[in-house]
């Protein structure tokens, strides 16, 4: 939502402008997206005390009924704020989860701090490139 829904818009077009397949997923349905022939880019900001944003949480529940995510690849672009103490929490809970449940993260989290960022899309525009070099996508 948000900031972090602009982000995934803008490596989605730089991403189909490479002539990677991309499909975004604002209200991901774990049913919904392939775990075996694709690689997950999730991108959340924090809300709150640390809190995923509501469209995502409905994903996290069905997540948290998983118990084995060992064919998925993945990365987290997390939004936060510095200013709070949750600075980001809900990119490194999302991490997590997917670690914990066998999921293979193919690059560390970028995380992004929306006072540092005048543009928070450009800064993953210029990740993107190493992102999709670790995950051999050409």
């Amino acid at each position: 939502m948000g900031s972090a829904e602009y982000v995934a818009e803008q490596l989605c077009d730089e991403l189909n402008n490479q002539g990677i397949s991309t499909e975004i997923h604002d209200h991901p349905n774990l049913s919904d997206i392939d775990q075996h022939n694709t690689v997950w880019l999730i991108c959340t900001s924090t809300y709150g005390a640390g809190d995923y944003p509501e469209n995502l949480l409905p994903f996290i529940e069905q997540l948290n009924q998983q118990s084995d995510l060992s064919t998925v690849k993945y990365s987290v672009i997390g939004l936060g704020d510095t200013s709070y103490d949750t600075y980001n929490l809900a990119g490194r809970n999302i991490d997590s989860l997917m670690a914990s449940l066998g999921a293979t993260c193919i690059a560390p989290r970028l995380e992004l701090n929306i006072l540092d960022e005048a543009l928070p899309e450009d800064t993953a525009l210029e990740w993107l490139d190493s992102w999709v070099e670790k995950a051999q996508l050409k």
